[in-house]
């Protein structure tokens, strides 16, 4: 599983650099957030630009980080996310759970307007 993590004190940055989200590689994703997602981080912003496909276990991963961030009165934070796979969240009815943004910067000057 190829990915990317940033850290900045409050604030991770975890990019999948990965075109798929799913079965294969989703416990790699999960095992990453249960160590990213800390009380010391207010919010996660899950870039998932390069993934064009999302089944169950992926979408699992992501609600993953948010019950983690929830539990730690933190936000998730969705950027990029791909028509295909937001399509997903809404099927699954839980597009409500998260903020989306078009873009990391634009999820920064979203969460520093909180």
């Amino acid at each position: 599983m190829r990915f990317a993590v940033e850290q900045d004190d409050e604030l991770v940055i975890f990019t999948i650099k990965e075109s798929i989200l799913d079965s294969t590689n989703a416990p790699d994703v999960k095992s990453e957030l249960l160590i990213l997602c800390q009380p010391s981080v207010k919010a996660l912003v899950m870039d998932l630009s390069m993934v064009h496909f999302c089944d169950s276990q992926g979408l699992s991963a992501v609600l993953l980080a948010h019950r983690q961030m929830k539990d730690n009165e933190g936000f998730v934070v969705l950027v990029g996310v791909q028509e295909s796979v937001r399509k997903l969240f809404a099927i699954s009815q839980i597009e409500y759970l998260f903020e989306f943004q078009p873009s990391v910067e634009a999820a920064i000057s979203w969460l520093q307007s909180e």
